[in-house]
């Protein structure tokens, strides 16, 4: 008789945001007339430089295995933007480079959890995280929160959930799903309560270029040195230069968990592609002028996006500000009937919407948040316009 496969793996659920992409890609591949908000990543192209200095890697054949935790050439470029944007120093030796920022956050939560241990996570919150902590061992500890608090949490909530078993928390900021942006003020308040208890916080910036309304952004690790000391801060360059193919993100932390972080990679994947890393080198230490040209498009159409669903009766939304999501509050359709369908929750007023309406959304009941839809804006203006024209007949009839 065959012996039953691990009951962590038999636990962890697929990425809701992976499986409404590829049906949506799926239904445009037969002919259907459908638009989509589903992926997280930005629909411009890579940048010109950095293409170039990937397509020279191969052509000067680099092309052979990198050390494990990255390239020097490329840790140095990452040390230089972080000095740059964040005003942090860090050693290369503090730098670990991973295929893609969600490949880091993987690797700190095995490198921090062992079995039983509780990690914190504020919701709404990215889909991979829960699966994450449960694929380590750990356990999740989930805050709560809402449209009233901005989908914040505070000091006062992390201390109530702090027990001996605490190990970590993980803090998104900017945050998918819900775009919002810590202050200083929240950040340093929180910091206090981590450094208090000796918490580590696994600090995930990927977004952290995307800010609009001339917010600054507050880099974690930059609240104190005893902050830094328990910070894993996770970054990459799939959002902000566009790479999210390249598979490039990197996690900085001290020299302990750098090393440990490095060898967990050692021991599985190994280094990113060679070529990969040689264009992040230049993205990170080249031209930056791209990042912005991104982030006001988004800016723009997170401004109509935001002012359109609000004038659509049934549905309303909070204004984020950063990434390129917007959360879609469904609580005025809960419990009602929608062509013949009750609606119980976000996962049956999407697939609906998308079966009807021909619209891709990403339900946000596997966020933690299951009276929410979330749009990414990282489309077309054209996409955006006729997406909520079809969100307005759909509501209507």
């Amino acid at each position: 008789m065959m012996k039953n496969p691990s009951r962590i793996a038999s636990n962890v659920v697929a990425s809701t945001t992976l499986a409404i992409d590829s049906l949506f890609k799926q239904m445009k591949a037969d002919g259907i007339n459908v638009v989509g908000f589903g992926a997280g990543e930005p629909d411009f192209n890579t940048p010109d430089n950095i293409k170039a200095a990937g397509i020279k890697a191969i052509e000067d054949n680099l092309t052979t295995y990198t050390p494990a935790s990255g390239t020097v050439e490329l840790k140095e470029a990452i040390v230089k933007r972080v000095k740059e944007d964040f005003d942090l120093d860090y050693k290369t030796s503090q730098v670990v480079v991973a295929s893609g920022a969600k490949h880091n956050v993987f690797v700190a939560i095995s490198v921090l959890c062992d079995h039983g241990d509780e990690v914190i996570l504020p919701a709404p919150y990215w889909v991979s995280y829960i699966e994450m902590i449960k694929m380590a061992g750990g356990v999740p500890v989930v805050l709560k929160t809402d449209e009233d608090t901005d989908f914040k949490i505070t000091a006062q909530q992390l201390e109530a959930a702090i027990t001996d078993k605490t190990k970590c928390m993980i803090l998104n900021n900017p945050s998918n799903p819900t775009g919002m942006v810590y202050s200083k003020e929240e950040l340093q308040a929180i910091a206090d309560v981590c450094v208090k208890h000796g918490i580590y916080v696994i600090a995930d910036e990927i977004y952290s270029c995307l800010l609009y309304d001339n917010i600054e952004f507050t880099s974690f690790a930059s609240l104190g040195d005893e902050v830094k000391e328990l910070t894993i801060l996770i970054n990459g360059a799939s959002k902000a230069y566009a790479m999210t193919g390249w598979r490039i993100g990197y996690a900085l932390a001290n020299e302990k968990l750098a090393k440990m972080m490095g060898n967990y990679l050692s021991h599985s994947t190994g280094a990113p592609a060679t070529f990969a890393q040689k264009g992040a080198a230049e993205a990170f230490a080249g031209p930056q002028d791209s990042r912005e040209i991104m982030r006001q498009a988004f800016e723009e159409r997170r401004n109509y996006i935001v002012e359109r669903m609000n004038s659509i009766e049934g549905v309303s939304c909070i204004m984020p500000q950063g990434a390129f999501y917007v959360m879609m509050n469904l609580k005025q359709l809960i419990g009602k009937e929608l062509h013949g369908v009750m609606i119980n929750d976000a996962d049956d007023f999407a697939d609906l919407f998308l079966k009807k309406g021909m619209v891709a959304t990403v339900p946000c009941t596997g966020f933690g948040a299951p009276e929410y839809c979330r749009w990414s804006y990282a489309t077309s203006m054209e996409n955006i316009k006729e997406g909520l024209n079809r969100l307005e007949k759909f509501l209507a009839e």
